[in-house]
């Protein structure tokens, strides 16, 4: 592969990669109330999450579900129905009260799902790959492993991306001194995950 398409890829990854979305709001509730213990569980289940989107629409999943009123219709609501559950579970998980250092801490299992879950079923994702990558691909060239290179590198970002949001909203839990800061936080990820779910389940194949 061309090193400076590469790199233009690159460049364009990393750019889009630092706009806050659904995995990031995820990352930084869990970061501000797990703290760094679960920051390398987060940074694996995005790494899986946009290997399966990425993957899944390079191989043809993308194309079959802006051609598939069906399939388009039901990725859309399990993503919408899994981006509003975890913004209610995290919600919940904010009480009224709480003291940081005795915060009830979350398998870091349990966080690699969800942080998978949340990158991978998005329809928005799908079609977006599918809109990005080819623009960074020569088609007289072999196809196999200019794929490899591009997914390997854009995975490779958006974990190291996951890890440094963790890492930044770990050292901002160190600093507050006031639990209802981290309580209002969490409150307004889970907000925001809820709303982009209902977004997620208003969208409409173009």
């Amino acid at each position: 592969m061309d090193l400076l398409l590469w790199l233009s890829f690159v460049a364009a990854s990393t750019a889009l990669l630092l706009i806050p979305g659904p995995t990031v709001l995820l990352v930084l509730s869990y970061a501000l109330t797990q703290g760094r213990r679960v920051a390398l569980a987060m940074a694996a289940g995005v790494a899986l999450g946009d290997l399966v989107a990425m993957t899944a629409s390079l191989v043809g999943l993308g194309a079959l579900v802006l051609t598939s009123a069906t399939l388009f219709v039901a990725l859309k609501w399990a993503g919408a129905v899994y981006l509003v559950y975890l913004g209610i579970k995290l919600i919940r998980s904010a009480p009224a009260r709480v003291n940081l250092a005795d915060t009830t801490p979350v398998a870091p299992r349990r966080i690699f799902i969800h942080a998978a879950g949340v990158t991978a079923l998005n329809p928005k994702s799908i079609a977006f790959f599918i809109a990005f990558v080819p623009q960074f691909i020569r088609p007289e060239a072999a196809l196999a492993p200019q794929f490899a290179i591009l997914i390997a590198t854009f995975v490779g970002l958006a974990a190291i991306n996951a890890l440094a949001y963790a890492l930044l909203a770990d050292r901002l839990r160190a600093r507050i001194t006031r639990p209802s800061v981290t309580i209002l936080l969490s409150r307004i990820g889970g907000g925001a995950l809820i709303a982009m779910g209902v977004a997620t389940a208003a969208l409409r194949r173009q």
